[in-house]
């Protein structure tokens, strides 16, 4: 018989800091689920001035599709060159940072929260996320609160990534594993020292 029970009446998460004030979190959600989500699809400059006014660190020339969602957007940076696809989702109850030349593709999903499972009031759990230069996450990925994705990376389109990607590795599956380099590795100086 299981010891512990499940005592949700007694959840309590008011150590946790959303960044802003209620009613900034209310506004933005007001904003994000009309003039933004409504824009255009070639809007993408009056998108970046939307989320840069509610605090989000975006770069030059990012894409980003109306249907993206941004749960708290002061907690979320992009580089320059970025472009983030339709229904993608940046659950940021932590830091979600994006390196330059990423593409966050349709319907991935990043996620900075979750709860303790082994917690009986289910205590909140939250972990940055931060995705280097040239990634691609494809489409339908679920990132878990914690990953860092390096360099030239990708998450192959529906996999699960629950540990960090090194540079330059594509992985995949549910959980993802390590399937090859994204381009050729460079010749260690020693072997070309050899071949002279």
């Amino acid at each position: 018989m299981v010891k512990n029970k499940i005592r949700l009446d007694q959840y309590n998460q008011d150590w946790y800091s959303r960044g802003r004030s209620g009613v900034i979190v209310l506004l933005w959600w007001l904003v994000q689920g009309s003039i933004f989500r409504f824009s255009i699809h070639n809007m993408y400059a009056w998108r970046r001035f939307l989320l840069r006014l509610f605090g989000a660190n975006i770069g030059k020339n990012v894409q980003i599709r109306s249907s993206a969602r941004f749960t708290y957007p002061w907690k979320v940076t992009i580089g320059d060159h970025s472009w983030v696809g339709d229904h993608a989702e940046f659950y940021s109850l932590d830091f979600i940072t994006i390196g330059k030349h990423c593409v966050i593709s349709q319907h991935a999903y990043l996620c900075t929260g979750s709860h303790d499972i082994q917690d009986p009031q289910f205590g909140l759990i939250t972990k940055p996320i931060c995705v280097h230069d040239g990634v691609w996450i494809a489409s339908d990925v679920f990132v878990y609160p914690g990953v860092t994705v390096g360099e030239m990376a990708v998450a192959a389109a529906r996999s699960t990534i629950m540990k960090d990607i090194p540079t330059n590795e594509v992985h995949g599956g549910s959980p993802a594993k390590f399937l090859k380099h994204r381009f050729e590795m460079a010749e260690s100086s020693s072997t070309q020292a050899q071949a002279v």
